[in-house]
């Protein structure tokens, strides 16, 4: 995330440590055509 959208908000970082290996396989396809970080991990 930071290295496609530089610096990330407090609460996106912690719902990236909070998330399971599910959500996160999730996020990792999404991060692909997303623009904006809260695309991502909505």
């Amino acid at each position: 995330m930071k290295s496609k959208f530089g610096g990330i908000s407090a609460s996106i970082e912690a719902k990236i440590t909070n998330a399971d290996c599910d959500t996160l396989l999730l996020w990792s396809d999404r991060i692909l055509t997303a623009s904006t970080p809260e695309e991502v991990c909505h």
